[in-house]
């Protein structure tokens, strides 16, 4: 019954054999994977791919297989759902078509739209739902939450949804990133590899096997020959783009966070929200009263290091562009002057970008970040990071 699926991996270019497909039937006869498709994927591909570069080969050719297999067939596990309050709530929302959101315009720029907001605050006395102008929900107002405009503030919301805020109201709390994660980072190791810039030094902790050889047959009697521990001398200083529409590729920046500090010995990562401003951060539970002014990190850290971005650049051109356009707060400097200054300190720069590469035409931030960048951004991929290593060295 599993014949198709052996020779549609083969029709993908997944160099499986027959080796291995019999150690997967075997291990299907002892009852490794019984009933579980998650089990049952996971097992396949342990069984019979030998190469992380093969996995999405797999994927595909498990997908043509079982396509259909998951499915949910009993009707009644959707009655007994209990839908929870806050989706209720939600439904209060406008959901606008693509035609009718490009009837919607903005008021004009920043700064006619800070001076509107102004006016808002002082007249507004009451809540509003599901209107165009007044500071409210569910509307097309470009104050407030859970509705629609191009260019906004957004005013007690949770999480973004359609990335258009030009600034947001609410102080909102960042988690870091966790850099022990374990999963996933075997293929962006290797991938980081490429940048790898090996060194000696130090105390002699390491057996040099070769050394000892030919010391023995030298000396005729047993001569253990020691040297210093081989390490990674490249130096790199990272930033992270942390919070807002940033929350969509936590698991894959945390991979890659993790496999950083695994592979660079010298590796010194600061947090940022959106664009480089005047502050940076370690912690993101004080990054409101424990900032790191970016000045102080374009001192300490030399030309030598490899400065290397990790965010979606996706904010409003004002966050770039403008003095004062910073989505959180108030900015002397323009976002831009800050990643010019970052790009001239350290000439080996990159901007690695966890969007999918195919929507980046479609906002007007990245091109900018891209020009900035003079075109050193690359996609969070495997050949994303193996071009960016390139660029690195």
């Amino acid at each position: 019954m599993f014949l198709r699926f052996f020779t549609e991996m083969r029709s993908q270019n997944v160099p499986v054999t027959l080796r291995e497909f019999l150690v997967f039937l075997r291990g299907l006869q002892a009852g490794i994977a019984t009933y579980d498709i998650e089990t049952f994927y996971y097992f396949a591909r342990t069984a019979m791919v030998k190469d992380e570069r093969h996995i999405d080969r797999f994927d595909k050719a498990f997908a043509l297989s079982f396509d259909g297999i998951a499915e949910i067939t009993d009707a009644q596990v959707l009655e007994a759902v209990d839908i929870p309050a806050d989706w209720l709530e939600k439904m209060s929302e406008k959901h606008l078509t693509a035609e009718e959101k490009a009837e919607i315009e903005g008021l004009g720029g920043f700064d006619k739209l800070m001076e509107t907001l102004k006016e808002r605050l002082k007249e507004q006395q009451e809540r509003h739902q599901g209107g165009n102008k007044w500071i409210g929900t569910g509307g097309t107002s470009p104050f407030g939450a859970h509705g629609y405009n191009p260019e906004g503030v957004r005013i007690g919301q949770s999480e973004s949804r359609h990335q258009r805020a030009v600034k947001v109201w609410d102080k909102r709390e960042f988690r870091d990133f966790d850099d022990s994660v374990a999963l996933g980072t075997r293929n962006i190791k290797v991938a980081l590899k490429r940048l790898r810039n090996w060194a000696r030094d130090g105390a002699n902790e390491e057996l040099d096997l070769h050394g000892t050889i030919r010391a023995t047959a030298h000396n005729g009697y047993l001569d253990v020959i020691t040297r210093p521990e081989r390490h990674n001398a490249i130096k790199v200083v990272l930033f992270l783009d942390v919070g807002g529409s940033m929350d969509a590729h936590i698991k894959l920046v945390e991979e890659l966070f993790s496999a950083a500090r695994s592979e660079f010995k010298h590796l010194e990562h600061y947090y940022f929200h959106n664009c480089l401003y005047q502050g940076v951060w370690r912690d993101n539970s004080r990054r409101w009263n424990a900032q790191i002014p970016t000045w102080d990190i374009l001192r300490r850290y030399g030309s030598d290091y490899r400065c290397i971005f990790v965010g979606d650049a996706s904010m409003s051109p004002y966050e770039i562009a403008y003095k004062g356009g910073a989505n959180e707060h108030w900015n002397d400097e323009s976002g831009q002057t800050w990643l010019e200054r970052a790009c001239e300190q350290w000439p080996n720069h990159v901007w690695i970008n966890p969007l999918d590469q195919k929507y980046w035409p479609y906002t007007q931030s990245i091109d900018m970040v891209r020009d900035i960048f003079d075109d050193k951004m690359v996609p969070m991929s495997l050949d994303g990071l193996t071009k960016a290593m390139k660029i690195l060295t």
